[in-house]
């Protein structure tokens, strides 16, 4: 009931409430108001495994009233800042690129080592491209056993000289710790990531749209995604990916677990179209309903869209080869594997037979130095045409116009007109905690909207 009233509501307010708001005191019937400790407990030890349970078992109750129709899905995203210090960043890429500097620094040092310490024995360390952690206490272990040394007896402050061994062996054992330091970041942002906060390991930095002109800033957050039917949040989840690609498949599949179907009619924008998700949709019977990047353009630009050299427009001869406007044959180069494709998505590479001399190569290759080439896929090329069929119908055009109303509404309400921007807890599990809570308040309160107009 609060977070139906308030939107989100802090434990001390519901406490609050619970003492002083009559509509709380009729719902605790006679008994003693909770503390916000006890609210807290129950949040954490009783809620946090079956609230999105309890979120189905409410959709449930208010779908089968208001026969809510779970075959037209709108799909939007909104990224909310976490509960994290916005200072306290790891970035992969700097991790990576630091721990390559260590590697050159450790094959410096066993050089060192090799010569004015193990030479003398006969005895050499092993030099390597990578530096595995495992490998480097190897090396710290014998070169203990190799100079007799103890590490028990090593000096330290004002006026002692440090060993020649002392010295490479802590020089060794810093880089070890680096190392160590390094492997830990990078697996923690994991494949999939670029990024995390160290006060939220499960919070990414993205850009996060601060102001009405559209100023940004980068910040820990969480993108949010949900599935709107009928004004209700059928779906909700957290995923710490910038990009809404990557957001859709899991949020399709969670749909499908809790209502047992997939649904025909998925209705998203331009964030959402890519060859993934268009065979994920051709796979399970669902038709093609989100925007692809160039699809405004594709749309209404005239001049974009019938630009004759696109490789799109470029004619066939009779043989099937691509003809530029110079009449040039592209030749066929080989098949390129397209990075990061989840279902083994190939694009052909072509190559013009000679661009020299062209009439047209400071408008068809303005960047190109030899012969201009281009990639072709024709099966995401008849996505992308099936999309925009669909889309440029009567169906489709509500479809659109109903996802802007719906989907951004609903983030507009939450974020806007309840103020919520920020997360509170912390941690992937207690971040979908905290959004379910907030969709049960939110379905709650569409439903009695709903109801006392119908009934006024």
């Amino acid at each position: 009931f609060a977070f139906m009233e308030q939107g989100y509501s802090s434990l001390r307010e519901i406490e609050k409430f619970c003492r002083t708001d009559i509509r709380y005191m009729y719902l605790l019937d006679d008994m003693k108001a909770p503390s916000f400790a006890t609210l807290g407990n129950l949040i954490r030890n009783g809620l946090t495994v079956p609230v999105e349970q309890i979120l189905a078992d409410i959709n449930a109750y208010i779908f089968e009233i208001e026969q809510v129709d779970l075959e037209h899905v709108y799909i939007d995203g909104t990224k909310v800042e976490a509960n994290a210090n916005r200072y306290t960043w790891v970035w992969k890429k700097s991790c990576m690129k630091n721990r390559d500097k260590v590697f050159e620094k450790i094959s410096v040092l066993i050089d060192r080592i090799n010569s004015e310490v193990l030479g003398y024995q006969g005895v050499s360390f092993e030099k390597r491209e990578i530096y595995a952690v495992d490998y480097v206490e190897t090396l710290l272990l014998q070169y203990r056993q190799l100079t007799n040394l103890d590490v028990n007896c090593f000096v330290t402050g004002r006026g002692h000289r440090k060993t020649l061994h002392q010295r490479q062996y802590q020089e060794l054992e810093g880089y070890l710790e680096r190392l160590k330091t390094y492997a830990n970041h990078i697996e923690i942002c994991g494949e999939s990531r670029n990024s995390y906060a160290k006060t939220d390991h499960d919070a990414t930095f993205m850009r996060i749209k601060r102001d009405y002109m559209g100023n940004d800033q980068l910040l820990p957050a969480y993108n949010v995604q949900t599935a709107i039917c009928d004004e209700y949040i059928a779906v909700i989840d957290a995923k710490p990916f910038a990009s809404d690609q990557d957001c859709f498949v899991p949020l399709i599949e969670k749909f499908k677990d809790t209502y047992g179907h997939y649904p025909k009619y998925p209705v998203a924008d331009a964030g959402y179209g890519s060859y993934n998700n268009y065979l994920y949709c051709e796979e399970h019977g669902m038709e093609k309903y989100m925007k692809f990047t160039m699809f405004e353009k594709e749309t209404k630009s005239e001049k974009y869209h019938t630009n004759p050299y696109r490789a799109v427009n470029f004619r066939r001869d009779p043989e099937g080869n691509l003809i530029c406007p110079n009449d040039k044959k592209f030749i066929f180069k080989y098949n390129k594997h397209v990075k990061g494709n989840k279902y083994g998505r190939t694009e052909e590479l072509y190559e013009c037979e000679n661009c020299e001399g062209c009439p047209y190569k400071t408008e068809c290759c303005k960047s190109a130095k030899g012969n201009r080439t281009i990639r072709v896929n024709q099966e995401l090329t008849s996505f992308h045409e099936e999309v925009i069929s669909n889309l440029e119908c009567i169906h489709g055009a509500l479809l659109c116009m109903n996802r802007s109303i719906q989907s951004e509404g609903t983030f507009g309400i939450i974020k806007w007109d309840r103020n919520y921007k920020r997360l509170f807890r912390r941690g992937k599990k207690n971040v979908l905690l905290e959004l379910t809570l907030i969709a049960c308040g939110y379905n709650l309160y569409k439903y009695h909207n709903k109801k006392n107009r119908t009934s006024s």
